[in-house]
């Protein structure tokens, strides 16, 4: 189970370019989906000899396997193909149903809804919303006018504090990244920390560091609300 599936989850901007027109959305948030994947014995006895699994009896994907991400998106790529790059994006268990009206908003979501019904996939209905013109989904605050950074997710980077090792410098590239299609220049701000992250590389975080870090957070305080 450590050598990683290939199949690749979709780009969030690639994700968003498909929002153009859109004015009606409805967010859907499944609840155990992976447990849609049923696996073989012999995946099922290799679980067995994991320290953290001995104790329990898996027939279905547990959360927290490697490949589990890859193997839920193929399978929910596959039951929404119909409706992939039209009305319906899906980042994993998140679902966003995606209308330029009314009209077409209802069949959509009824076509979605009828589609998580057969396949027996269920939804938390504590987090989904349905029909709404603004909406928060993987990050971002979706309106019919484009697509902005989710204040409250910003804030969590600018209350980051300096990394002290390469895990942290990491941890924090990837939710900076997340939203660099807001930051112009993004990769050539972050190069002096991105090249703490090569194989063998001392870290040392240098004044060059500490002004990456620190202007990566201002550009994101900038950008359009």
């Amino acid at each position: 189970m450590t050598i990683k599936n290939k199949y690749p989850l979709p780009r969030i901007d690639d994700l968003f370019d498909q929002l153009k027109g859109a004015k009606y959305f409805s967010k859907i948030d499944l609840r155990s989906g992976y447990h849609r994947l049923k696996i073989e014995k012999k995946i099922y006895t290799r679980l067995l000899s994991l320290p953290d699994m001995a104790k329990y009896e898996f027939t279905v994907m547990p959360f927290g396997l490697t490949n589990a991400p890859a193997y839920f998106m193929n399978l929910m790529n596959k039951i929404f193909m119909d409706g992939l790059d039209k009305y319906v994006i899906v980042f994993i268990d998140d679902i966003l149903v995606y209308s330029k009206t009314i009209e077409e908003h209802e069949e959509h979501l009824r076509k979605v809804l009828e589609k998580l019904r057969s396949h027996q996939l269920y939804a938390k209905f504590s987090k989904c919303e349905f029909w709404l013109e603004r909406i928060s989904y993987l990050g971002h605050i979706i309106i019919a006018e484009g697509v902005t950074v989710d204040p409250e997710k910003v804030e969590a980077v600018m209350e980051w504090p300096q990394p002290t090792n390469v895990s942290e410098v990491r941890s924090f590239i990837g939710l900076a990244g997340f939203y660099r299609r807001f930051i112009g220049g993004f990769a050539k701000i972050a190069k002096p920390m991105t090249a703490l992250q090569k194989n063998g590389a001392r870290f040392e975080w240098t004044e060059a560091c500490e002004k990456s870090f620190q202007e990566l957070k201002a550009k994101l305080t900038s950008a359009p609300p």
